[in-house]
């Protein structure tokens, strides 16, 4: 039976011991809808809960909620067990604390996500052939997120994607990593190797999609697109000094992006995830969708990448390639015309600039 989460927005006035109370009325109904509540979690700062709930459908689900206590949920999306487990530790109520009968649940679901990539397709080839850079590597993340209580959601050879409960921990678990990535690196391998890190915030459950899915996006947008290599958002930075006594973020090893920042960032990659492949996905069409002028958007797009628009938006058409090539979506001339290059030949120049390596290369590689 499929697994689900959802959201409720809860009033001020509405405490931990109200939300235990509103879960115990759920357990006494589930059977009439053939649900079985899992779990939940409580945000009293933050005002939201979140129910784990096995149940035939989402309909079934607020229907119990309906019967139990009339709180019908904000959003409900469907969820693997494992990957709920792996972002919020747990899938079952944890202990009851002290001698009650209610189990007053006061955990918050608010985690911070952290995505960090140290290659890309083309030196996917040198990782799984686990070189001795790649298993110092990954022992070395491995390590350094289990010291600073990470928990690993999902790695290949080149990214992870890490959630921890507290902002401090995903900051000194970054510039560990940072630190480390630089004593490995080989200095003669050092132009062919690259860290990039993201840090977000965020609920599980939100209009967006799947679970974390707005901050898992953000997250890695701040990772592949800005410039530097660790990039934070106001708000991680804000959490941060919360934390910590107002301690400061050093700004020369942290990139700290403002919400107008954070605003233009996501603006332009959902023009890129929709236009990419279409014959508008140009410099005056992206000015005109962000409302900028040309000069503006060069600008803006300098500061936060370091490149022209129009190499910006070459170079995302070339990731796209590398992609299918890596997909085996078809040959050169195709892969050139799906991604928006009307010359083979002037699509290959453009991508052995971009990699180091003829597409037609790439292709016969990963084919082995």
């Amino acid at each position: 039976m499929p697994i689900y989460m959802d959201r409720h927005d809860i009033p001020d006035e509405i405490t931990a011991e109200h939300v235990a109370l509103m879960h115990q009325e759920d357990l006494k109904v589930q059977h009439l809808y053939g649900c079985k509540g899992m779990t939940y979690w409580c945000d009293s700062v933050r005002h939201t809960a979140f129910c784990l709930i096995e149940a035939p459908d989402k309909k079934a689900i607020e229907k119990m909620h309906k019967h139990a206590h009339g709180e019908i949920p904000h959003q409900i999306i469907e969820v693997d067990a494992h990957i709920v487990e792996s972002f919020l530790g747990r899938i079952e109520d944890p202990e009851k604390k002290g001698n009650t009968n209610l189990n007053i649940i006061d955990d918050p679901a608010f985690r911070v996500i952290m995505v960090l990539e140290a290659g890309d397709l083309i030196n996917n080839f040198k990782a799984d052939q686990l070189d001795i850079f790649s298993q110092k590597f990954h022992r070395s993340v491995f390590k350094t997120v289990q010291r600073y209580e990470g928990s690993i959601a999902k790695h290949n050879n080149d990214s992870y994607l890490v959630s921890f409960k507290t902002v401090t921990n995903a900051i000194l678990c970054a510039l560990k990593i940072q630190y480390n990535f630089k004593y490995i690196t080989p200095k003669l391998d050092s132009a062919h190797r690259r860290l990039k890190i993201g840090i977000s915030v965020g609920t599980p459950v939100t209009d967006h999609g799947g679970i974390f899915e707005e901050t898992i996006e953000r997250a890695t947008y701040m990772c592949e697109i800005v410039q530097d290599q660790v990039v934070i958002s106001e708000e991680v930075k804000n959490l941060y000094e919360n934390e910590n006594h107002s301690a400061r973020i050093d700004r020369e090893l942290i990139r700290i992006l403002r919400p107008k920042e954070i605003k233009f960032l996501m603006q332009l990659m959902a023009f890129c995830k929709s236009t990419w492949n279409k014959d508008d996905f140009k410099l005056s069409k992206l000015a005109v969708v962000m409302g900028y002028s040309k000069a503006q958007l060069n600008r803006k797009l300098k500061k936060l990448t370091s490149k022209s628009p129009n190499t910006f938006l070459r170079e995302y058409r070339l990731r796209k390639a590398l992609e299918l090539l890596h997909q085996q979506f078809g040959n050169i001339s195709e892969v050139a015309y799906e991604t928006g290059f009307n010359s083979a030949a002037y699509f290959s120049k453009c991508f052995l600039d971009a990699y180091g390596i003829l597409p037609s290369k790439y292709a016969q590689l990963n084919l082995n």
